[in-house]
């Protein structure tokens, strides 16, 4: 009996190794760059410069619930949905 617990254990510790370097290595950074996504959308204001994950660098105008009104570099304007934007531009 005991032998049959022991091989069952020796069996599931590399699954359970393996499933602990999935976390440390992919699950978890991806958490943690998707909270500071988050958090970087939730901070933009007026003036802020994005770059949208179309590649269009635009200035935000306006901020909406769930929108923003940009400017492109013509003065043109253009709805942008929060979910779009990739980073902030330097």
């Amino acid at each position: 009996m005991e032998g049959q617990s022991a091989d069952l254990i020796s069996s599931l510790l590399p699954l359970v190794a393996l499933f602990a370097i999935f976390y440390f290595l992919i699950i978890r950074p991806q958490q943690k760059q998707a909270k500071q996504h988050k958090e970087m959308i939730a901070d933009l204001k007026k003036g802020d410069k994005i770059v949208t994950n179309g590649g269009l660098m635009v200035e935000i105008t306006k901020v909406e619930e769930n929108f923003l009104i940009v400017k492109n570099h013509d003065d043109s304007q253009m709805k942008l949905a929060k979910e779009f934007v990739a980073k902030l531009s330097e």
